[in-house]
């Protein structure tokens, strides 16, 4: 019985883990280079928005350069 329990016991972290590896979340950098490809796809420029957050998307702001003109 106790042996039973043991393996239970030893067994269950195993098992968890196995659920646990599936789809990566990606890293900080790889979401800044899909930022900055879109950005620059848009005709920005990537500038820091001077917030921490330890997200991509809120660290950095696309600044569009050029492209808009008046109206004569």
């Amino acid at each position: 019985m106790r042996a039973a329990v043991i393996l239970a016991a030893l067994a269950a972290p195993l098992a968890l883990g196995a659920c646990a590896t599936g789809r990566t979340v990606p890293t900080y950098q790889q979401d800044l280079d899909k930022l900055e490809s879109e950005c620059t796809a848009r005709g920005g420029i990537l500038t820091p928005s001077g917030a921490t957050t330890g997200r991509a998307q809120t660290d950095y702001l696309c600044k569009i350069t050029g492209g808009a003109t008046r109206i004569p």
